[in-house]
């Protein structure tokens, strides 16, 4: 009977596997992922050798013992041997994380790490953390502003190596919406292990490796593994006169894939120190973000985020426009308040249905709100002679005041869905888009303007004014969708095919009303109307070949882009519709390529077309007279412009001299560009008259000849012959233990653009230099300091008849650093002198800030802060910029920006080790993310 039960309760067990795979990660003593590890396996009939790769991995497929040893050996480490008995019927083996310990027989003065700083891998550029020195309670943006090629703004902005990055991730998925800012300023610098700027094309591309278009600058923060369970806060409460206040709260709780994070922060600061927009600026942008794995199958990533902003600010701008007759002079003098509000939420759910298939969703939400009212009074004289030398003078003084409120609210869907087949290396995908946005905008303006018969404003010729009020309205929804599929052709190369199809339609609304002065109410005016709705559809076909080597990475191939608008508006005044339709096909070469020579030392070249949509009002057949000073003609027959970029890139870090060298150039050709032949149009101001002689006690009337003034008319054309080159350059060297960093980098830029005036072919012609020299210097533990030198030249040609060129250039002179002394005080300063030239009534400001720290308590976390900005009180700036005509505006601020501010600041943290499953740590991917076994 017992032998009975015994054979009924137990089962007989599976038969041994004949082959498995054996993976791990391989780290130092202080957690830190060990690069390029000698790894051997051996059993009684295996014996295999490789090398963990740059996340410290080691993989080794079909071994055919569960029972085998072990052997890692690297460079400066004790040799790791152990044996490992394991089930014979997994199919995976996960090792236990093997920690290599530090060789003690070394000299000491002999350093030796395994792992450059900088490492350069494909699309990715990574920073070891530990190797750069912050002090205790630092936030994220000082430890990223000791990186090479990293430029830290004072808004929270970060340039990386001259390219602007745009989104924030933490440990692969997006932090607090995607805020560089607020990553930057509320993460601590102690809780990362690696900082990444990675090249992003898209959830698409990177799951299935077929790259369109150009990417997208991401920073991704990974963390160490011992500070990725805990909680950390800061908060910052800072008052001061004048109304100035800051105050900031951050609370981030993190548990592997766990993230909560709940940011506030409200402020009333000035604008324009350092040369910024001029005015007094209260912000502020509560946000809450929630990230968490949900099951093996299921992560979910979400936001939501309000902000408001309320501008006040008064400036002058000087300078003139060209034409072909001549440059037109201007001054204008004018105060602007503008307010804004809106919100934003998304959600983000990533499905894992099996090995084999992937399905994301994603949809979003939004809506904003602004209102802006301005005055301004404007004085231009336009010293005109025509071809037979026949004056064209006009001098006119023109004030008014404006308002604008907008309105806007969006929605819209993202679906990705992944499938990869058995075969390695093949998939298919699909992705599907929708969007909806709906925008109200009102607004009016009232403006008189004065006609002088000189540049004086002696002899008055004639007023005229312009009181009208506008409605606009428009609505867009947009589909998109794309299916893509690769096929392995051989080890290394695969065949890529993708299809993409998109549509957006258009529908707007924009009535004009005038007040009618006989009656004092509001008439509309249909002939300054518009009413139009519009479709623009675009279908993409690419086939490349693609090879992943292990140094070599191309893709080359070509794209049919196949282009439709089409498009109504109605005529107001005759009721009557009409149409416009416009096709465009176009084959194009499609290139990647990028070769490594090592982990340290990249180059990559890249071309990119596409297709520049012109707008409905460029391509309306109608006239536009909502501006009878500015009339704007439509040209149905244009031509979309198509433009050719080509861009590449040279990286190399010496990790035993820690010299590192960035090189990147650019090339953009365009055909069929939009632009614009603007016409000088000499019109009637006044009408000639006889003389009327006196009679019956009237004095009588003198003859007069006709006055004029002159409009602009705006026609749009197609012009070929515009392009742009540029290049920039990065090169740093850490000296003494990095306690000494030179950085030198620039750019170069050139820009051809071509248009016409009063039907005269000309183009304009544009360079650009920007040098800057910041070393940095921190002797001790308790000195820092970071002078800076920087040079920008902007030098501008034009072939237009009496066109004129600039010259523009700024010489900067700049130092900021901080002292610490008694262990828990601090002062920190920065100043700055810029030299302008080539600009009449150029300032040269001298702005200096300076500010003390007390720290209190154990850990050193409350902070007492006193700060004084712009202590000389010499905040006042000139900026140049120069328009699409060649022409030239300056533009001064001056703001009261002397003020001080006192407060208090407190940094909390609580850690709980390494993130566990099942007893075992958690393995983590190469973004930082853990993998949920």
């Amino acid at each position: 009977m017992s032998d009975q039960l015994f054979a009924q309760s137990s089962k007989p067990l599976p038969p041994p596997l004949p082959s498995r795979e054996v993976s791990g990660v391989v780290k130092d003593e202080k957690g830190e992922t060990v690069i390029g590890a000698l790894v051997v396996l051996k059993s009684a009939v295996d014996t295999l050798r490789g090398a963990t790769n740059e996340d410290g991995v080691f993989v080794f497929k079909d071994v055919k013992k569960a029972a085998f040893n072990v052997t890692v050996s690297s460079i400066g480490s004790v040799t790791f041997v152990k044996k490992y008995l394991n089930s014979d019927v997994a199919k995976k083996i996960v090792l236990d994380p093997i920690t290599l310990k530090t060789e003690t027989n070394l000299l000491n003065e002999v350093k030796i790490n395994g792992t450059p700083s900088v490492t350069y891998k494909t699309d990715t550029v990574e920073y070891r953390a530990s190797d750069y020195k912050v002090r205790a309670n630092a936030t994220l943006d000082e430890l990223v502003k000791k990186m090479e090629g990293m430029e830290v703004g004072s808004d929270g902005s970060l340039v990386h190596q001259g390219e602007n990055v745009v989104k924030a991730k933490l440990n692969g998925k997006e932090f607090a919406g995607g805020s560089i800012s607020q990553a930057l300023k509320n993460l601590p610098a102690d809780i990362v292990e690696k900082i990444q700027i990675v090249d992003d094309y898209g959830e698409q591309a990177a799951r299935t490796g077929i790259k369109t278009g150009l990417p997208q600058k991401i920073l991704n923060i990974t963390t160490k593994p011992d500070r990725s369970v805990g909680i950390t806060g800061r908060t910052t409460d800072q008052y001061g006169n004048n109304g100035r206040f800051n105050t900031q709260i951050s609370v981030q709780r993190i548990d592997a894939n766990q993230v909560i994070s709940v940011i506030g922060n409200a402020k009333s600061t000035v604008d324009g120190i350092g040369g910024g927009n001029p005015g007094t600026t209260k912000t502020g942008s509560p946000s809450i973000s929630y990230r968490d794995q949900w099951s093996k199958k299921i992560q979910v990533n979400t936001s939501y985020s309000y902000w408001f902003s309320n501008n006040n600010s008064v400036n002058t701008q000087y300078g003139f426009n060209n034409t072909s007759l001549g440059p037109s002079y201007f001054s204008q003098h004018g105060g602007n308040e503008s307010k804004s509000h809106g919100q934003n939420m998304h959600f983000q759910m990533d499905f894992q249905m099996d090995s084999l298939n992937f399905l994301q969703l994603n949809p979003s939400f939004g809506t904003s709100a602004s209102s802006n009212s301005n005055n301004y009074t404007r004085d231009q004289i336009d010293n005109f002679r025509d071809s037979t030398g026949t004056s064209l003078f006009q001098h006119r003084l023109s004030n008014g005041t404006g308002y604008s409120s907008n309105e806007n609210k969006n929605y819209g869907i993202n679906a990705l869905y992944v499938h990869l087949f058995r075969k390695p290396k093949r998939n298919i995908s699909i992705t599907l888009n929708a969007s909806h946005s709906d925008s109200q905008a009102d607004g009016g303006s009232n403006k008189l303007y004065k006609y002088f018969a000189d540049s004086t404003q002696n002899v008055h010729l004639r007023d005229s004014t312009i009181d009208v009020l506008t409605t606009r309205n428009n609505k867009n929804s947009s589909f998109s969708g794309t299916a893509t599929y690769t096929e392995p052709l051989a080890e290394f190369s695969l065949l890529e095919l993708r299809a993409e199809l998109s549509q957006s339609n258009n529908n707007a609304r924009s009535i004009q009303s005038e007040l009618d002065t006989a009656t004092g109410k509001l008439v509309e005016r249909p002939d300054l109307s518009n009413i139009y709705n519009f479709s623009t559809t675009q279908s993409r076909y690419t086939a490349n070949y693609r090879y992943d080597g292990k140094k070599v990475n191309l893709s080359i191939g070509a794209t049919a882009i196949d282009y439709k608008l089409v498009g109504t508006k109605v005529d107001n005044n005759t009721f009557q519709n009409a149409g416009t339709s416009r096709t465009n096909f176009k084959i194009i070469p499609a290139f990647r390529f990028s070769y490594a020579w090592s982990r340290t030392q990249r180059i990559q070249l890249n071309y990119n077309g596409a297709n520049i949509d012109p707008e409905f009002q460029q391509i309306q057949p109608f006239t536009d007279r909502s501006n009878p000073n500015n009339i704007i003609v439509g040209n149905p027959n244009l031509d979309p412009g198509f433009n050719h970029a080509i861009n590449g890139s040279y990286n190399n870090y010496i990790a035993n001299s820690r010299f590192n060298i960035s090189l990147s150039a650019y090339a953009n050709f365009y055909t069929n560009k939009i632009t614009t032949n603007t016409l000088n149009i000499r019109t009637i101001l006044t009408a000639a008259h006889d003389s009327i002689p006196p009679a019956n006690g009237n004095p009588g009337i003198p003859a007069a000849a006709a006055t004029y003034k002159n409009i602009n008319e705006v026609h749009f054309i197609n012009l070929g012959g515009s392009h742009s080159y540029g290049g920039g350059y990065g090169i740093s060297k850490q000296l003494d233990d990095r306690r000494y960093n030179i950085s030198l980098n620039g750019s170069i830029n050139y820009d051809y653009s071509t248009a016409m005036s009063n039907n005269i072919l000309y183009h304009n012609t544009a360079w650009r230099f920007d040098d800057r020299f910041g070393p940095r210097i921190n002797p001790n533990d308790n000195i820092e300091i970071n002078p800076y030198v920087g040079y920008n030249l902007t030098r501008t040609f034009t072939t237009s008849p009496k066109g004129y060129s600039s010259l523009y250039q700024t010489t900067k002179l700049a130092i900021d650093g901080r002292m610490y002394f008694l262990k828990t005080y601090q002062v920190n300063y920065s100043a700055s002198k810029n030299f302008v030239s080539g600009i009449q009534n150029a300032t040269n400001p001298f702005v200096v800030n300076v500010g003390f720290q007390k720290e209190f308590l154990e850990k050193r976390n409350l902070v007492l802060t006193f700060d004084v900005f712009d202590l000389l009180h010499q905040n006042s700036f000139i900026r140049q910029d120069v328009t699409a005509d060649g022409g030239i505006t300056n533009t001064i601020s001056s703001t009261l920006s002397r003020y001080f501010m006192v407060g208090l600041r407190l940094n909390l943290q609580k850690w709980g080790g390494r993130p566990q499953r099942n007893g075992k740590n958690m393995q983590r991917r190469g973004d930082g993310s853990f993998i949920y076994n």
